[in-house]
C-alpha cells in the first residue's frame, strides 16, 4: 500500500449530516474526534450549518452565515436578543461607539440632508469625500513624496464587506493568496466569484502568525498574482510595519497586486500611542503604477460601524473599475452620511482622535490581558494593534479546551466570544476543518466599554472555575 493510500486508510469516521452522529469512513480528517467533540451539541450545530464539515460538501454548497453572525444566533437561543444589556458581547468586532473617550471628538447626533442627498449618488462616491480621503492619506503617509493621491484614486463604498466584494469583482484570472488565520468575511469574497482561485497560506503560531517577506516571495514564485491580508491583523492583533512592510511591497511591485485591509490602522500601540497609523500608502512609489489597493473607513478607527462609509485607495485604473461595478453590486454609499463624514477627515483632527483612541484601547488591552493571565490563560504575544486577543485554550481543562465547547460554556454565563475555527478561512468549503490549527482558539474582542469587559472577564472566570 502506498503512503498516499495508507494515509487515507487511517482516517476513521465521518459525521452524519442530519444527526451529527459519527459514522464510518470519514473522507478528510486524519484523526478521530475526541469524546468532547463527538458528543458536543455545539459541534453538531456547527457541522450541520457548514457544508465543508459534511459528506459530499462540494456537491451541495450553501452560503452559511459568517462566524460572528452564527455566534450571535446561538447566543440568541440563550436569550441574548431579549436582554442584550445583561450580556458581555466580546464576539462582535466593533469598538465602543459612545462619546465617552477623553480627547475624542463628539459624533454627529443629527445630519442635515442637502437636496443632492436626496438623489442617487455616484457609485464611486461623492467627489468632496473622495478629495478629503486623498488629502488625509497624503498628509499622514505621503508628505514630501512626488506622487500624490487625488480624488480619482479613491472610491467610496458602503462598508468594508462591500469594498471587498467590489475588489473581487474586478480581479482577473489569478491565484489569490490569503493567510490563515484572517478575517472571516474573506470566505465569501473568495468563494462568490469564479474569476480567480483562492490559495490558503497558513501562518505559524510559533512566531506570532507573522507575515514574513520570504513567505510573500514564495507565494509569488509559485504563481500567486494577488495577495490579500488584513494589516493590522484580525484576529491575532499583530501588525506588519516598516521596514518589513516596505520590503513586502517591493517584492510585490510589478509582480503581484497587494490588497491591504487596514480597518484597524488606527489601533496602533507600537509607537507609544502617538497617533500615528500604519498604512501601505507610505511605501507606494507611484500611486497610479503600484498595484496596491488599500481599504479602510469610518467603521473601526472612527467608531461609526453603523454609518457604512468606507473607502478603497489605489491606481486610477483600478478605482474606475471598482467605482463602476458598484452599479450592479451595491448601488453605492448613502449620500447624506458621505457629506457628514467630510469634516471628520481633517488631518489635525484625525491625529488628535488617534492619540485618544490608542491611549484608551491600550488601557483596555492591558486590563483584559492581566485578568486572563490570572485565570491561567497563556498569552504568548500581547497584541500590538487592533482590539483583539487570540486566546489559546489548550491549557484549560479538556471539556473547554477547544473553541466551540468554550464558546458554548461562555454562553451559559452570558458571554459571547468567537471560536477560532471561523478564522481558518475555507472558501467554497474545499477543506475539512476538523484538524484545523485554529480549533483550540477563540477571538476575544476588547472593543466594548470597560464595564462590558469586566462583566465578560467575570463570566469567563466562572467558566474556568467550574
Amino acid at each position: 500500500m502506498s503512503n498516499a493510500i495508507s494515509a487515507f486508510a487511517s482516517r476513521k469516521f465521518s459525521i452524519n449530516r442530519n444527526t451529527g452522529v459519527p459514522r464510518p469512513a470519514r473522507r478528510f480528517s486524519n484523526v478521530e474526534p475526541g469524546l468532547n467533540e463527538a458528543s458536543s451539541k455545539i459541534h453538531r450545530q456547527f457541522r450541520a450549518a457548514h457544508e465543508g464539515h459534511l459528506p459530499h460538501a462540494g456537491l451541495d454548497a450553501t452560503r452559511s452565515s459568517t462566524g460572528v453572525v452564527w455566534c450571535t444566533e446561538r447566543a440568541g437561543e440563550h436569550g441574548f436578543f431579549e436582554e442584550p444589556d445583561k450580556w458581555a458581547n466580546l464576539g462582535q468586532g466593533a469598538p465602543e461607539v459612545e462619546d465617552d473617550i477623553e480627547g475624542c471628538f463628539p459624533r454627529p447626533k443629527t445630519i442635515d440632508i442637502s437636496m443632492s442627498g436626496r438623489e442617487y449618488g455616484p457609485t464611486a462616491g461623492i467627489k468632496p469625500l473622495r478629495e478629503a480621503v486623498a488629502h488625509l492619506y497624503n498628509e499622514m503617509h505621503r508628505k514630501g513624496l512626488p506622487s500624490q493621491y487625488t480624488w480619482e484614486n479613491v472610491a467610496i463604498v458602503p462598508g468594508g464587506r462591500a469594498g471587498l466584494i467590489r475588489i473581487a469583482a474586478v480581479l482577473n484570472n489569478a491565484y489569490v493568496g490569503f493567510f490563515i488565520p484572517d478575517y472571516t468575511a474573506y470566505n465569501e469574497m473568495l468563494s462568490l466569484f469564479k474569476n480567480f482561485a483562492a490559495i490558503p497560506v497558513p501562518l505559524s503560531e510559533e512566531d506570532g502568525y507573522h507575515i514574513h517577506p520570504d513567505k510573500i516571495a514564495e507565494e509569488i514564485a509559485r504563481g500567486t498574482g494577488v495577495i490579500i491580508t488584513s494589516n493590522p491583523r484580525n484576529p491575532t492583533g499583530r501588525v506588519v510595519q516598516n521596514p518589513e512592510l516596505a520590503e513586502i511591497q517591493d517584492i510585490c511591485r510589478e509582480r503581484a497586486t497587494l490588497v491591504s485591509d487596514e480597518f484597524y490602522s488606527g489601533y496602533n500601540y507600537t509607537s507609544n500611542c502617538d497617533g500615528s497609523t500604519i498604512s501601505a500608502a507610505e511605501n507606494v512609489k507611484d500611486v497610479d503604477e503600484d498595484d496596491v489597493l488599500i481599504i479602510d473607513g469610518l467603521t473601526k478607527r472612527f467608531r461609526l460601524p453603523g454609518w457604512r462609509v468606507a473607502w478603497i485607495i489605489g491606481p486610477k485604473e483600478f478605482i474606475k473599475a471598482i467605482g463602476s461595478c458598484g452599479s450592479y453590486l451595491d448601488g453605492g454609499t448613502n449620500v447624506p452620511f458621505q457629506e457628514a463624514a467630510i469634516p471628520m477627515l481633517e488631518p489635525s483632527l484625525v491625529k488628535k482622535e488617534m492619540i485618544a483612541l490608542q491611549t484608551h484601547f491600550r488601557e483596555k488591552r492591558d486590563y483584559v490581558v492581566e485578568r486572563l493571565r490570572k485565570m491561567g490563560f497563556t498569552i504568548r504575544h500581547v497584541p500590538d494593534s487592533t482590539f483583539y486577543l487570540w486566546l489559546n485554550l489548550e491549557g484549560l481543562p479538556g471539556p473547554i479546551s477547544d473553541g466551540l465547547n468554550f464558546f458554548q460554556a461562555c454562553l451559559e454565563e452570558k458571554v459571547i466570544v468567537v471560536p477560532g475555527i471561523f478564522f481558518d478561512l475555507n472558501p467554497a468549503r474545499r477543506r475539512d476543518l476538523f484538524d484545523s490549527p485554529c480549533h483550540h482558539f477563540v477571538r476575544f474582542s476588547y472593543g466594548p466599554k470597560m464595564e462590558t469587559l469586566k462583566m465578560g472577564c467575570d463570566g469567563i472566570e466562572r467558566v474556568v472555575n467550574k
